[in-house]
């Protein structure tokens, strides 16, 4: 292998471990980095190990995660009576939360749907609810896009083996 192969095969790989930590992060597309990393080493190996079935499985599996997401945050939201304005909440939280660390990825959209809720009710109950539903659906949400990605890159790594 020459050394500009291993130069693009580097670069895929940075790009797939920073779309893996952009999974979890909500402002950034962290599949479509898998994606795009993923389909670099393709191109950078010449084509040899992913045909264009694979490339397109790669593409609907990162397509489904922006579904995945959306879903998972509106129905965690949804069944627990949540307003649209608390997941709008949710999602404003959990960008705030990017600046509080970790702590803050877990509360940001707990506390976003909070107050999003409070601006329409002033039941603290309620908003209670909707917070703790936005939450749940954040993590499933974020659950299933990193379940999504790692099957991404099993694909990939199963094409080469096989």
């Amino acid at each position: 292998m020459d050394w500009s192969t291993l130069l693009f095969l580097a670069l895929a790989a940075a790009m797939v471990l920073i779309g893996i930590v952009g999974t979890v992060l909500p402002a950034m597309p962290g599949p479509v980095f898998v994606l795009g990393g993923l389909l670099l080493a393709a191109w950078a190996e010449g084509w040899v190990y992913l045909s264009g079935w694979g490339i397109g499985l790669l593409v609907g599996l990162t397509a489904l995660t922006f579904g995945v997401d959306f879903a998972a945050t509106a129905l965690g939201a949804k069944k627990l009576g949540a307003s649209p304005r608390a997941a709008l909440g949710a999602a404003l939280g959990t960008l705030a939360g990017l600046f509080f660390g970790p702590i803050g990825l877990i509360l940001g959209p707990f506390v976003g749907a909070v107050i999003g809720e409070l601006t329409l009710h002033r039941d603290v109950e309620q908003a209670g609810r909707a917070g703790f539903g936005a939450w749940v659906g954040f993590v499933l949400g974020t659950v299933s896009k990193l379940a999504i990605v790692g099957t991404m890159c099993g694909i990939f790594l199963a094409s080469r083996a096989f």
